[in-house]
């Protein structure tokens, strides 16, 4: 049998299953420590901070979504397959996990010099880099040919703020209101519909 999880990664479990729940608005430090089944002050051995024990949680998050970009790109070859399957990927755990997806991208964790200097630990957007660097080397390798076009950093930053807000918008039932159809087969579209904004027709790129 496998050994059981310390109390820092049963409050981090706690958290978690709180934000698929409750949302962020559930994560107090009271609650994550009663569902962990411990006192309200065991989680200082751990998490200096609210702060910290919030962005560990989030971490968990990022190697989550990370693992679904490895499994996306797995199974397909060309660099434009790849980006769309990583482009799924994205939308499908944003819709997923909505309450975890929220608390990644808070930006008084993501950016948060001071809290992570206090804490001696890395701050939370460093998470993001192996992820953005992925769309960079896929969006590069679909352009080895191109001149004139936007740098693939640029582009890559582009197509993921595009299928961010496609998440977002869709999440809010807005894109659905505006095309009138809920199917996921038109969320497929949409993705698709962001690689060609970006990268231009498939078969052109």
């Amino acid at each position: 049998m496998p050994p059981p999880p310390s109390l820092r990664e049963r409050l981090i479990d706690a958290g978690a299953e709180l934000v698929a729940t409750g949302g962020t608005a559930s994560l107090g430090l009271r609650e994550i420590a009663r569902r962990a089944g411990v006192s309200h002050g065991a989680p200082r051995r751990y998490f200096p901070t609210h702060h910290a024990l919030l962005s560990a949680i989030a971490q968990r998050g990022f190697e989550e979504l990370g693992a679904r970009f490895d499994e996306a790109v797995a199974s397909t070859d060309p660099p434009r397959a790849r980006l769309g399957a990583l482009g799924r990927a994205y939308v499908g755990y944003a819709l997923e996990h909505r309450g975890m997806f929220e608390l990644m991208f808070r930006h008084d964790l993501l950016d948060s010099e001071v809290h992570a200097a206090a804490e001696r630990q890395p701050r939370l957007r460093e998470s993001t880099l192996p992820l953005m660097a992925t769309v960079v080397d896929l969006v590069t390798e679909c352009r080895a040919d191109e001149k004139g076009r936007p740098e693939p950093a640029v582009t890559a930053a582009a197509l993921w703020a595009n299928l961010h807000g496609t998440a977002q918008l869709w999440t809010w039932g807005s894109l659905q209101l505006a095309l009138d159809d809920t199917s996921s087969t038109r969320l497929d579209e949409l993705v698709a519909a962001v690689l060609d904004a970006h990268l231009g027709p498939a078969g052109t790129a």
